[in-house]
């Protein structure tokens, strides 16, 4: 779902998170059924921790600076860019409608969005979009999402953007993008599943909630693995990068992984309690009555341990999730390390990758 869109044109994934800029450009080849992507570009700078926090840019110039320093590092000349945003200032929400005409659904979207938006608020602070999900005549409903962004955080993520020299043609959601990545990857295999879709990024956390091969539920959660360093630099003393290097199971400072794994289990504890009060929202409010899998994504997932402690606790299938799963590679083009350093890390800008101009 794009805030903003024109003509069709194929654009360059850019995922401004709270601890990095991460940037992505695949190639399509092909079309309907046998279209494909091919990784043209990869790449990744990280941010000072006080640049963007809580989600808002306090730091415009810094966010600016990584963004065109991460496209002159790896050579990107496109200036049209899909970023996408998430976090408390950011709401996606189902909505059923009895079938109607697309002005008078445009109303009733308006009608149902002075609901949306928190006491004292409305559609003056926050930019609105929506789209059809599924229009069912047996029953004379359609199902419809909506999304709202408060417009002075979209404006900080837009300013950054162009004060970078690009263009933001799309803005995205990060849990749609997430979607868009599993969703290419998959290719229609496990249609009958109940798939929980986790990015566990260093504010937030997104979940996506698949059933059937289809989304229906979108969740922003204050949880990032940014808790892990915190623990680490009160248990242990640490230094804020040596925590980021232990917390992915790498020596720093002296200690080892095994001798902080105490420390780093606790949060996964937590983070485990967090996302199975979630699922069980989810399952009671859906009459969903299993889980098939989680799919881990985001920095979070590479946290030491974690995946054994989720499967542990949910007693479902934890995997991390491959972004590239089905997309070609080109050693020409972009360095394999890349690739398997950022791993399931580049799931969201894998996903705005895959937008063009005008999409919905």
């Amino acid at each position: 779902m794009g805030l903003f869109g024109s003509k069709t044109k194929s654009l360059v994934g850019l995922d401004i998170g709270s601890s990095s800029v991460k940037v992505c450009e695949l190639q399509q080849i092909g079309k309907g059924a046998t279209r494909r992507f091919r990784l043209q570009k990869l790449g990744s700078v990280p941010l000072p921790s006080d640049a963007i926090v809580d989600g808002d840019i306090m730091d415009g110039n810094a966010v600016a600076s990584a963004i065109r320093q991460v496209l002159a590092e790896h050579k990107i000349k496109a200036k049209d860019m899909a970023i996408s945003v998430s976090g408390q200032q950011v709401m996606v929400k189902k909505v059923t409608f009895p079938l109607m005409s697309p002005a008078e659904l445009a109303e009733s979207v308006r009608w149902e969005a002075e609901s949306f938006f928190p006491a004292g608020q409305g559609l003056d602070s926050y930019a609105l979009d929506y789209d059809l999900i599924e229009e069912r005549a047996q029953d004379g409903n359609m199902d419809v999402v909506l999304v709202a962004c408060r417009k002075d955080k979209l404006e900080s993520y837009i300013s950054c953007v162009a004060q970078a020299g690009c263009v933001p043609r799309v803005v995205d959601v990060d849990v749609f993008a997430l979607q868009n990545a599993y969703e290419m990857n998959s290719m229609g295999a496990g249609r009958d599943e109940v798939v929980a879709l986790v990015n566990l990024g260093a504010t937030f956390t997104n979940l996506t909630m698949m059933v059937g091969g289809k989304s229906v539920f979108w969740r922003d959660m204050t949880w990032g693995s940014g808790r892990y360093v915190e623990k680490l630099m009160e248990d242990w003393g640490l230094g804020r990068e040596a925590a980021e290097l232990l917390k992915r199971g790498q020596a720093a400072e002296g200690r080892n992984p095994e001798e902080v794994q105490p420390s780093i289990n606790a949060v996964s504890d937590a983070f485990a309690d967090e996302l199975s009060r979630t699922l069980d929202f989810f399952k009671s409010s859906f009459k969903v009555d299993r889980l098939d899998r989680v799919l881990l994504a985001g920095g979070g997932s590479q946290v030491h341990g974690l995946v054994d402690v989720l499967a542990d606790r949910l007693r479902v299938s934890i995997d991390r999730f491959n972004p590239f799963q089905l997309v070609e590679m080109d050693g020409r083009t972009e360095d394999p390390e890349v690739v398997r350093e950022l791993g399931s890390a580049a799931a969201v800008v894998v996903g705005l990758a895959l937008r063009q101009v005008g999409d919905r």
